[in-house]
């Protein structure tokens, strides 16, 4: 039996009649009886008795069914998988991150994302920015979100957010009762912030020159977490980026904005000539959505 005659065996199983099977494919009544025909001559088994205008399964007939149903599951199943596949909901979310963007806010819009997808599978990789220039320009991954300066000429790129550099601190901390801190407050506080190599280093070091402050820099600090694990233990107050805090809350500490602001701004980046994935024509205007609900700087 071929797969049209698989077709109309199993509509008639179902309707009961010719015309039944027809209108459920969508053909006329006589090519229905003609592949019927066709298909009983060539297996040389009848397939239905024809009573009072109705067709009943012979022995054989049902003996086949069971396997003949199992093949219309599947194509069913593959039906499904090729609307989800369409519609973003099946395949493979392949996205990097740096450190604080990947651990904060990314990961829980990623989160959010498969909720609604319990299909898909993610690869969500947590690096510095550099790192993850490298991934998207080799292919390894085909979004990445970084935070500026980004420059190559195989990549596109797209501001996602514009946050800044926040003072994160103890609750209890003399700053904390304020709802910003300006930048001579900081003057006489141990402060905590990134090493120098680091990307956003440059942001908090001017600054604090500009505002004339010279800082009494207690640690150093390659990630965001780190520096705010520093300031939970009293180590001092962080210069650090604050997303993290937002979507991962620490109790005891709290983000105050800097003024005058530190800004920041995030992109999204990705290989100019690649493919776009279906999955990823769905995610990324998710995630636009997604940030737009954030706190400001």
């Amino acid at each position: 039996m071929n797969l049209r005659q698989l077709e109309v065996f199993h509509a008639v199983m179902r309707t009961g009649t010719v015309t039944g099977a027809a209108r459920m494919l969508g053909v006329t009544q006589p090519s229905v009886s003609a592949v019927l025909k066709h298909c009983e001559a060539q297996l040389r088994i009848p397939l239905f008795r024809r009573v009072g205008g109705r067709l009943h399964p012979t022995p054989e007939a049902e003996a086949i069914l069971p396997d003949i149903e199992a093949i219309f599951s599947r194509l069913d199943a593959v039906g499904r998988q090729l609307q989800d596949l369409k519609g973003g909901r099946l395949g493979t979310l392949s996205v990097a991150g740096a450190f604080p963007i990947a651990n904060g806010f990314l990961a829980e819009a990623v989160a959010y994302f498969l909720a609604e997808r319990p299909s898909m599978r993610v690869v969500l990789q947590s690096l510095t920015s550099p790192g993850v220039l490298d991934r998207v320009v080799s292919r390894e991954v085909e979004l990445g979100v970084v935070f500026e300066p980004i420059a190559h000429p195989e990549i596109e790129s797209e501001v996602l957010l514009r946050s800044g550099v926040a003072c994160v601190m103890r609750d209890d901390h003399p700053l904390a009762a304020q709802a910003e801190v300006a930048m001579h407050e900081l003057e006489g506080h141990a402060v905590i912030t990134y090493l120098p190599q680091a990307l956003l280093r440059a942001h908090v070091d001017r600054a604090l020159s500009d505002a004339g402050v010279m800082p009494r820099i207690s640690a150093q600090v390659s990630l965001s977490l780190t520096g705010m694990a520093l300031a939970y233990h009293r180590a001092g107050v962080a210069l650090v980026e604050p997303f993290l805090l937002h979507s991962l809350p620490i109790p005891g500490l709290v983000a105050r904005p800097l003024r005058p602001t530190i800004e920041v701004r995030t992109l999204m980046i990705r290989a100019r000539a690649a493919p776009r994935s279906t999955v990823m024509q769905h995610f990324v205007p998710w995630l636009r959505r997604f940030v737009a609900r954030l706190p400001g700087p």
